[in-house]
């Protein structure tokens, strides 16, 4: 039989790195840049954690939760704002091409990952490629008290680790400023007609530098939540897999809209991990097509999309586009 008791919470699991990766996408197209360097962005955030976590558990003998959980979650935002500051010098200060920079991005964030990481485990002396940050992560996926004492309900809405709850309370309020005040007009506006915005008066490269260096940051904790919770602290190269591109994919699935990632993201989750569900033998191929569900129901809903051709429904007008002010 079906375990949906122990199918929901491995699928919110799985959907949190998706989750802030794609309300971290969402913001940073809303100002007409296209980012594909989230992958990378991700992976710098994780393993930015990990040296935090790596030379704080090294420096005592004695862990306390505070710093224990403050210095890899200050490493990791720190790591991902360099990364939104590399790219917004590249693309919006120099104006090279958005799609070749985010691609270089997330080559260059994966190569950063892999080296650091070799090199923590190394020092380590490690017999196998991994590092694990065991009493780091006791604090990041810590549950709530009260989810032993609730049966199913408490397994379900309250055994994971804070960083889960964060990305939930992230994308709603991502949502509320992009649809119910000044600052989220403005920034549609800059994504939508920088000319315009630019003869109004805003400043869009100010628009551009903070929306797209918060959408990094946003997007790094989804690597640390990887790492520190899903991963119980262990840091392996190249064990993120595709959850990067997959984040970038939630933002088409969801139409721009981060209070929709919530659930898109869980369904995303589910589908990446169902084929561990679904019976399939020893048939390795019937287990491969369940793990392309999730691109599958993408392409079907931007196929839909399109078809539907509203325009609440489509990107931002300039995204991908930069802003050359003396064509105005």
């Amino acid at each position: 039989m079906f375990d949906i008791v122990g199918f929901i919470p491995r699928a919110v699991a799985q959907s949190i790195p998706l989750l802030y990766g794609s309300t971290g996408e969402t913001i940073t197209e809303k100002c007409g840049n296209l980012n594909l360097g989230i992958p990378g962005v991700m992976y710098v955030g994780a393993i930015s954690g990990v040296i935090g976590a790596f030379l704080y558990e090294r420096s005592t003998e004695t862990m306390h939760a505070v710093p224990a959980i403050l210095i890899p979650l200050g490493a990791c935002l720190l790591g991902s704002l360099l990364m939104g500051l590399l790219y917004c010098f590249l693309t919006v200060t120099l104006r090279a091409n958005q799609n070749v920079t985010g691609l270089a991005l997330t080559t260059f964030g994966v190569g950063f990952g892999n080296f650091f990481g070799g090199s923590l485990i190394k020092l380590t002396g490690s017999e196998v490629p991994s590092i694990a940050l065991s009493g780091t992560s006791g604090f990041f996926s810590k549950s709530l008290p009260i989810a032993d004492k609730m049966g199913w309900a408490g397994t379900v809405f309250f055994s994971y680790g804070f960083l889960a709850y964060f990305a939930i309370v992230v994308a709603l309020i991502s949502s509320y400023v992009l649809t119910h005040t000044r600052t989220g007009l403005q920034l549609r506006a800059v994504g939508e007609n920088p000319a315009t915005a630019d003869a109004a008066g805003i400043n869009i490269t100010r628009y551009k530098y903070v929306t797209t260096c918060i959408g990094c940051m946003i997007a790094g904790l989804g690597g640390l939540f990887y790492v520190m919770d899903y991963a119980s602290g262990v840091w392996s190269n190249d064990a993120f897999g595709d959850r990067g591109w997959l984040a970038i994919a939630l933002v088409i699935f969801t139409i721009w809209r981060p209070h929709i990632s919530i659930f898109a993201s869980i369904l995303f989750g589910g589908l990446y991990i169902l084929y561990l569900y679904i019976p399939a033998g020893m048939n390795l191929s019937v287990k491969e097509l369940y793990k392309m569900l999730p691109y599958i129901v993408t392409i079907v809903v931007l196929v839909i999309s399109s078809m539907r051709n509203k325009r609440e429904n489509q990107p931002p007008a300039s995204l991908g586009l930069n802003y050359f002010r003396e064509d105005r």
